[in-house]
């Protein structure tokens, strides 16, 4: 079949003026996003993307960062949608490029963080006839979208929806429950041209935001004769109140004074925004229930569960085991019930439900029962204290501790999965004004670093990241470029050569060492200093608790991007957990009268 010719791609039929229309087009979709609240772009070098990676450039509304990898590209826009609650534009060229956002995309998905993925392509004329960098990016994410739209090579006549282009991606990335769009956007050479004047604007009413879902009365009421006078407990996971880009301190006093009034212990996920200094908060749960007879004692008649899961396997297999009723809340409807145990679950935010109990009047818990909790707890903080004293060495759980200590009010903590958000749920006291963040979407480990620093980015508050070797090695290329960005973030590299989570596991009692360490193990053996000096940032070891103490206050007052990497023992690791976990025990043995 033959072709017209053109000075473009083989094919074409557009004339030089469509490097014109291309470039209004962009103009038109990044002016649109701007009026619409969003104000950064993740731009990732590429050819095909020229038209919109130049209008993103030139408007001045948008602020771009420009990153070599499309991986680390997509989890700073992660990271900037999760600290804002509004979608940062991610840019790719056409072929692969686009493939590598795909973790950071389910990760959005899962985590109910908006996102708009702008994917540029080839014109229809050159695919399927093997153009280069040509592969078919329709659909490219599956159902971890909440939109696709493919609108075609950008024509002039189809100016009068560019706008309603740019809206429809921004409500779909926004209300519901907020995730990511892919646009699949395909442009023909000249990939260069001078925008003309855009088109005009509705200005309509901007009626986007859903309304507050509420809690039908019957419901209201039968939850009213379940908790009053009962025994509960308020697991407190991850999107129990807004991103810190919502009315995060609101919508906590709700949660608290809701626990108050039923008189009910909160066991609260570092990324919760709930886990502050209350006295009904109770942030050594886990310890505490490895104690068989404290937990044996202390059994609930009902459960709360606000947002997402927390970490601790001790937790969950303690509320299986007592028979609880387990009633869950999610302002996204998404309830997590891995193990099938909840009695109802309701698409209402915590915030929501708090309220609307509060009003009521419900008879509390029996008297003494958040007393003996909250007393357990600060027998058990007193218990990790004494722990740790003379061991002078870096160890995990005080690292944790450490570390969120050391933010500045009004700082951001990002922490990764696997090991550091166990830990950070175990052993870490309540902080009050400290934003924790976490990827508990998918619990991934892949795009730490990128997902820190967009929070960074996004926030413009001091930012700290704790995050194991393996997790910074995975994102390594999130350093390239990084000390040249003004992000005042600092880096905290628990660094044990390896797997550590893997050291708790049955594998390493039932597997010879030699086989642990080449399945699970798995150390790494590189010197991360190196690596570090390799992106020009200058890091610093430490080896003790009293070393990483003062190279995180060093750094946080010299600001800017800061490595810290704290040397840790896998083996050493599991004894100091057990050490801990003892001492704790001992401390909330029930006492002879």
């Amino acid at each position: 079949m033959d072709r017209p010719a053109a000075s473009g791609d083989p094919g074409s039929t557009d004339s030089p003026d469509s490097g014109a229309v291309a470039a209004t087009y962009c103009a038109t979709l990044v002016d649109e996003w701007s009026l619409g609240g969003v104000d950064h772009a993740v731009v990732c070098p590429g050819s095909r993307s020229t038209p919109m990676a130049t209008a993103l450039a030139r408007h001045p509304g948008i602020l771009v960062h420009v990153v070599h990898d499309e991986r680390s590209a997509g989890f700073m826009a992660l990271g900037l949608g999760l600290e804002s609650a509004k979608p940062a534009i991610l840019l790719s060229t056409s072929g692969t490029a686009a493939v590598h956002f795909h973790a950071a995309v389910v990760e959005a998905d899962l985590s109910a963080v908006p996102l708009i993925a702008v994917t540029a392509d080839r014109p229809p004329e050159l695919h399927g006839v093997f153009a280069p960098q040509t592969i078919n990016q329709r659909n490219l994410y599956g159902d971890s979208v909440r939109w696709y739209c493919e609108p075609g090579v950008p024509d002039s006549g189809g100016s009068p929806w560019w706008r309603d282009l740019a809206r429809d991606s921004l409500t779909r990335a926004q209300d519901g429950i907020p995730g990511p769009v892919q646009l699949n956007l395909a442009f023909r050479e000249p990939l260069t041209g001078t925008a003309g004047e855009l088109p005009g604007r509705d200005e309509g009413p901007d009626d986007r935001r859903p309304a507050t879902v509420g809690l039908p009365d019957e419901d209201l009421a039968r939850l009213i004769g379940l908790v009053g006078g009962r025994r509960g407990i308020i697991l407190a996971g991850v999107r129990t109140t807004m991103p810190s880009g919502g009315d995060q301190e609101t919508e906590r006093q709700l949660v608290l004074r809701l626990a108050a009034g039923l008189g009910w212990p909160v066991f609260a996920d570092a990324a919760s925004g709930v886990r502050v200094g209350d006295p009904a908060v109770v942030s050594t749960f886990d310890l505490l229930l490895r104690n068989e007879r404290f937990a044996s004692d202390l059994q609930p008649e009902v459960v709360f569960r606000f947002g997402g899961l927390l970490t601790s396997k001790v937790v969950n297999a303690w509320l299986i085991s007592s028979g609880a009723v387990q009633v869950a809340f999610d302002r996204h409807g998404r309830c997590p019930d891995p193990d099938r145990v909840l009695s109802r679950s309701h698409p209402v935010s915590p915030a929501v439900l708090a309220e609307a109990l509060i009003h009521h009047d419900i008879s509390p818990a029996p008297a003494g029962w958040l007393a003996d909790w909250s007393d357990a707890d600060q027998r058990a903080r007193a218990a990790l204290q004494s722990g740790l004293v003379g061991l002078g060495e870096v160890t995990e759980p005080a690292a944790v501790m450490d570390v969120l200590a050391a933010v500045p009010t009004g700082g951001r903590l990002v922490v990764s999965s696997s090991m550091p958000i166990r830990d950070l749920e175990s052993f870490a006291a309540p902080r009050d004004q400290v934003v924790v963040h976490s990827n508990r979407g998918a619990n991934g480990i892949d795009g730490v670093t990128s997902t820190a620093i967009g929070v960074a980015l996004g926030s413009g508050a001091p930012t700290v990241l704790l995050v194991g070797d393996v997790a910074f090695l995975h994102d390594s290329a999130a350093l390239t470029g990084l000390r040249n960005r003004d992000v005042n973030l600092v880096i905290v590299v628990i660094d044990n050569d390896g797997g550590g989570i893997f050291s708790f596991l049955p594998q390493a009692q039932e597997m010879t060492e030699g086989e642990f360490e080449l399945l699970f193990g798995t150390p790494h053996g590189t010197d991360l200093r190196f690596l570090c000096a390799a992106h020009g940032l200058a890091p610093e070891q430490v080896r003790t608790r009293a070393g990483l103490q003062a190279a995180l206050a060093g750094a946080l007052h010299r600001r800017g991007p800061r490595v810290i990497i704290a040397r840790s023992d896998r083996a050493a690791n599991v004894g100091v957990h057990r050490r801990l976990n003892e001492f704790v025990a001992a401390a909330v043995e029930p006492r002879a009268v």
